[in-house]
């Protein structure tokens, strides 16, 4: 049941001290109406009176998992080509510059705006009007001038209209635009986090790039050492040319590959530029430099699968907004019932020389109104049932989604954390690889050196070691993959995952 105003019907002067204590309360919650059109001041002179816009609207609003961290506000968050772009930085462009995250941070204020609605039905309506009327009555076939006569009329009224009493319907109407307000916001961290994920994920995989053009580099390098080795021997007379073409053939197929990592590295950057809502046009991806890479394990993450479970039931974007999107159809099945229900009307109207559209009042009148409407629904046709019963669908059509939403959510954290446990075991293996490969390396090199070992060993060795070293990249990728999916499917990403270089 809604609560009952305080004030009180005292006179023909209510309306006025009403329309004046409104008037100096709304103003002193709004600041002033600058940079918009004059229309729009006319027809909405007050920006929020009813203050329902969340703060997230005010300033950048943090996410779960940067509670702890400084805000990220857009301003001066442009690329800088003259400095190596970071993880944070990249996500933070994206942000700013994502059309999904502006589309759901206008959804914010769209939603603000109907908890607006919901507070203001509990106030009162106040309509008033002003009429000037003018009658002239003339006789053409009349010789006398005073024949004809003229009269004016002002006629002013006021009306007031103050809901008391409707079992419920302004309240769960309040409280579904509060739920859907909230949906509003946790849709609006999902699509940040999405957002962020995917630019981490293309930020992984530009580096990842870059490490797998690198060591394509060095194996470029080291070919062509051997094919140097391989002509002093055959200088020496202790090589032969099969021995020097095997070698070449070797440099020729590294190149090769060298030149297909370099294609891959910048097609990832080219990604990367546009997930961050930049004109490849305006940046040259070929000029981009991210920062340096990093191999941290993150210890943290071999935590336990309860706690990633339990931080995703409430964490998660999705699950908070299927949540709120149940509340709010609670509540709307509570304001569909309402409407069958009697309802209360406090009304109290003024009228100065008569009542509008009528004719000119030939004496000064002064007319006071007041009333109570008590109305009662009796027959709709059987309509507002059927309305009931569609609204109870909607609440089992969204606890269905909520459920699906749950189910899906934890599958995908629980797949993602077996995810990281596999690929931290797989990082400390393909290290151990690698340093194994590196060592016989330079032993076959100095065998080689010496004429003790012949060519085939020493390609079968580098063979070995760019196996290695790929096995290496491989394995980081993997980890950065299924760590990514693990924050993103609890639902923690944020600006600060990108701060652990």
């Amino acid at each position: 049941m809604s609560v009952k105003p305080s004030v009180r019907p005292n006179g023909p002067g209510l309306i006025a001290t009403v329309v004046l204590g409104m008037a100096l309360w709304a103003g002193s919650l709004t600041q002033a109406a600058h940079a918009r059109d004059w229309e729009d001041v006319l027809g909405t002179p007050f920006i929020d009176p009813l203050l329902t816009l969340p703060p997230v609207l005010d300033a950048p609003k943090r996410l779960a998992g940067d509670a702890d961290s400084d805000s990220y506000p857009c301003d001066g968050n442009s690329y800088q080509p003259e400095q190596a772009l970071t993880l944070s930085a990249a996500m933070t462009i994206a942000v700013c510059n994502s059309p999904q995250v502006d589309g759901a941070w206008a959804s914010i204020r769209v939603q603000a705006a109907q908890v607006g609605e919901a507070r203001a039905a509990y106030l009162p309506t106040i309509v008033a009007g002003l009429s000037q009327l003018r009658q002239t009555t003339q006789y053409p076939e009349s010789q006398l001038q005073q024949d004809s006569s003229e009269r004016k009329s002002d006629t002013r009224y006021a009306t007031l209209t103050w809901r008391l009493l409707d079992f419920g319907g302004r309240g769960a109407n309040r409280r579904s635009a509060d739920a859907l307000l909230t949906a509003a916001l946790s849709s609006h961290d999902a699509a940040m986090q999405k957002t962020m994920a995917n630019v981490i994920g293309l930020y992984f995989e530009a580096q990842t790039a870059r490490a797998n053009r690198e060591a394509k580099k060095q194996s470029e390098a080291l070919a062509k050492q051997t094919l140097e080795t391989a002509q002093r021997r055959s200088a020496r007379g202790a090589g032969s040319q099969s021995e020097f073409l095997q070698a070449k053939t070797s440099l020729a197929k590294v190149a090769l590959e060298h030149a297909r990592a370099i294609g891959m590295h910048e097609k990832s950057l080219v990604a990367l530029v546009i997930a961050m809502g930049l004109s490849p046009q305006v940046v040259d991806a070929k000029n981009l430099r991210l920062a340096e890479d990093y191999h941290d394990k993150n210890i943290v993450l071999r935590e336990d699968l309860a706690h990633w479970l339990r931080l995703a039931e409430t964490e998660h974007p999705a699950i908070l907004a299927a949540r709120s999107q149940l509340e709010a159809a609670r509540e709307r099945l509570a304001a569909t019932r309402s409407e069958g229900l009697p309802s209360l009307d406090f009304t109290q109207s003024e009228y100065v020389n008569g009542r509008p559209n009528q004719g000119l009042s030939v004496v000064q009148t002064k007319e006071s109104v007041i009333g109570f409407n008590l109305n009662i629904p009796l027959f709709d046709g059987f309509g507002r049932t059927y309305k009931v019963r569609g609204a109870e669908a909607q609440i089992q059509i969204k606890d269905a989604e909520l459920r699906e939403t749950h189910n899906q959510v934890l599958g995908e954290v629980a797949k993602a954390h077996s995810d990281v446990l596999a690929a931290l075991t797989n990082l400390e293996s393909s290290r151990e690889l690698l340093d194994a490969a590196e060592e016989a390396l330079k032993n076959v090199q100095r065998k080689y050196e010496r004429g003790i070992a012949d060519i085939l060993e020493m390609l079968n060795v580098q063979s070995a070691l760019a196996d290695a070293e790929q096995e290496r990249i491989r394995a980081l990728a993997e980890w950065r993959s299924a760590r990514l999916r693990l924050l993103a499917n609890a639902g923690t990403i944020g600006i600060k995952d990108g701060r652990m270089h």
